[in-house]
This record gives C-alpha cells, structure tokens and sequence, in this order.
C-alpha cells in the first residue's frame, strides 16, 4: 500500500474543530478508499511564550488517529506577525525528526503540502532530506496573498520546481499560479469534494424555525433571507452585502464565520438601521450549516478572490442558489442560471443579483444538480490516481 505524508498548517485541531475542514475531509477520503496509508503532520505555530490563544492552541497539539488518518501536531516557534519568511524553516526544523523516526520504521512514497505557504516550502525541505517526490496544492489566499510577497513567491517558486506535480482547485487559479512564475506545465485542477449525505436540500420551513430556535433569527410570513458563509474579513466582502441590504426590503441576512471585521459589520448595520435584519450567527458546526443554507434564498459571497470556495458548492448542493463575484473558480461553478448570479463587487450590482435570484425562484432540487459532479469520493479518486503517477515518474 502506497504511503504519503502531507504537511498542513490548514487543518482542524481541537482548538479551532472548523479551521481546514476541508484537508481532513479530502485525506478522510483517501485513506477510506483502503488502498493508500495517509500520514498528516499538522503543525501548531506557538510563540516561545504561549498566552491567550496561543496557549489554547498549544494545547490542542495532540497527535492520533482521526478519521483513518494518522495526525502528529508538532509545535514549532511561531513570532506572530513579522514570522512569515521564517516559517517554512521553522516548520521543517520541528517537523524533519518526527518524518525521519516514521519514515526510518515504514517508508513512505510521497511528500504532499496541502497549502502553498508556508507549507509547500516546509514540504519541499522534507521531500528533498527524504529523498521523495514533492506535490504542492494551492487553494486560493496561498497565491493570491502569499504569492505577492517577495520573500514568499521566491521559495514558493523553488518548491515548485523541484516538485514533481501541483495541484489547483480550479482552472482559474491554475492560470494565477502561472502568472506568478510558478510551472504551468507541472498544475493538475483538483476540484474540491462534497459530503452529498450532510448537503442536500431540506425543508425550507423547518429550517428556518430551526434558525429561530437555535439563533433567534426571526422571519415573518414572505420575508426572504440571504446566508454569508466565510470568514469576517475584508477580501470575503460582507460589508458589500450588508449595504445591499439596504435596497432589498423584507429581506434579513444571516453572516455565517467569525474574524476581525465583525464589530465593524455590526456598527454599519447599525448605521444603515438594518440591525434587525443582520444575524451574526458565529462559527457554527459544519453539520448545522445546511439548515441555514437550506433556509436561505440565496447565498451572497463578494469575494475579492477565492481559489473555489466549498461554501460556494455546498451552497448549491442544499438547493440555494449564488450571488457571487467573479473570483477564482466562479465561472466554472456558476454555469446554468440555476447556479446563480455573477456580479459586480458593489452593492447595487449584489442587490440586482439577488433580486433576479429571488424573482425565478429555482427549485431546489434543479439548483442541487448543478453539484452533481462533486463528491469526496470523487475528489479522492483523482487525488488517488495522481499521487500514484508522481510515485510512478519517481
């Protein structure tokens, strides 16, 4: 049975359980296929002297078995804010003995980094003192943020020429990786997956009383409701939504995810007189999303850039349909008017989407198809056949 390691800073730990979800959803996948042993190094940046949450998340570097996979969560020396061109050295530094000790008892085949930085760099170090070929995937804010950064675009170049294979999340990103010099030639599109048992259309009705319950978030007979999935940050764009709120009466917005722009969110909410309409539900468990996609007429990300947001399939996998900008992958997801609408990133422009959105009314069901083609099983499948032809070009 074929052997790989994966580095992922981005992975969920007992600290942050949403944080990745994503990566541990995609190895779940593969090692339930019963043909590949999947090993994942999660390591936990913590600074010399862990306080707040730092020392929260020191506590969750807990290594074990989850879902078929081995997790080792080593700590390595993490100085917050200025630590960015020392972390791939930082993370090698902790990582490299424990690899070594693993690799010394039961080999493995491959070395994979689950995000471009810091993780592929990190990746690029093992591989290389292992003797492995290197596969680096790239998933959005990686090139978008990162591969802007001088220090950080010089040693994610070096790691894609050395690696064997890269992966992208979609067509898009794969033409931003090449624009930023990273090799072309090397970029396989690896979609993401779908848990299609937990995403699926539910009963519009008993979600939302579910909404009310469970968030207080209160709708009367006609009114309409928009769900925001995504971290509170500036680049996911929820102010936008907010201010076209504005011009969409009798309908409320329920933002999904927690981050630093949320006391600014709540204040323009106020200033617009929109607070009764703006429901911050926080970071919520990923088996609860689907009632309040499910309860939702639409789902509203502006995003100045994404790689292809799994919020965005897992939208539609629950029947709403998007009103989305056209970052990262969009167009290859919104390709039938079921799917949704892509628009301008300002208010007006979200306001029209919707308006058109809520004015067709798709059905569920016809919205949920246009998802057919995503599953894990799916993702682990390619994922499958294209490690197995880095180990055979070896």
């Amino acid at each position: 049975m074929p052997r790989v390691l994966s580095i992922a800073t981005l992975y969920p730990n007992a600290h942050v359980p949403r944080f990745g979800t994503f990566v541990a959803r995609q190895m779940e996948a593969l090692a339930a296929r019963g043909d590949w042993d999947v090993t994942v190094i999660n390591p936990i940046g913590v600074p010399p002297v862990p306080l707040g949450r730092y020392k929260a998340l020191a506590g969750a570097a807990v290594s074990g078995e989850e879902g078929g996979v081995h997790v080792h969560r080593p700590r390595f020396t993490l100085i917050p804010a200025v630590g960015g061109p020392f972390n791939p050295a930082m993370i090698a530094k902790a990582v490299l003995p424990i690899v070594q000790r693993i690799h010394a008892q039961e080999p493995f085949d491959l070395v994979d980094a689950q995000f471009f930085y810091p993780d592929g760099p990190a990746a690029a170090q093992i591989a290389q003192a292992l003797g492995l070929p290197l596969s680096i995937k790239a998933r959005g804010a990686d090139v978008s943020h990162w591969g802007h950064k001088a220090y950080a675009l010089k040693k994610m170049q070096a790691a894609s020429e050395q690696a064997a294979g890269l992966l992208a999340v979609s067509e898009a990103l794969k033409r931003d990786m090449a624009a930023i010099g990273l090799p072309a030639s090397k970029i396989t599109v690896h979609y993401t997956g779908l848990d299609r048992e937990l995403f699926r259309p539910l009963e519009t009705a008993q979600c939302r009383q579910k909404l009310a319950d469970d968030f207080n978030v209160q709708l009367e007979d006609g009114e309409r409701l928009l769900a925001t999935v995504g971290a509170l940050i500036p680049r996911k764009g929820q102010h936008f939504v907010i201010r076209a709120l504005a011009e969409l009466p009798d309908t409320h917005l329920a933002l999904v995810g927690a981050g630093g722009d949320r006391a600014a969110l709540a204040e323009l909410a106020h200033e617009l007189g929109l607070s009764a309409r703006v429901h911050f539900l926080g970071s919520i468990d990923h088996g609860a999303l689907p009632v309040v996609l499910s309860a939702a007429n639409a789902m509203v990300l502006p995003s100045a850039s994404e790689g292809l947001a799994n919020a965005w399939v897992e939208a539609l996998a629950c029947g709403t349909p998007l009103v989305i900008t056209d970052a990262g992958g969009a167009k290859e997801l919104v390709t039938a008017p079921e799917a949704g609408r892509i628009v301008a990133r300002d208010a007006d422009a979200i306001a029209a989407g919707v308006r058109e959105v809520l004015a067709a009314d798709y059905a569920p069901q016809d919205v949920a198809k246009t998802v057919d083609r995503f599953s894990w099983e799916a993702n682990a499948a390619a994922l499958a056949s294209y490690y197995e032809s880095l180990i055979a070009r070896s």
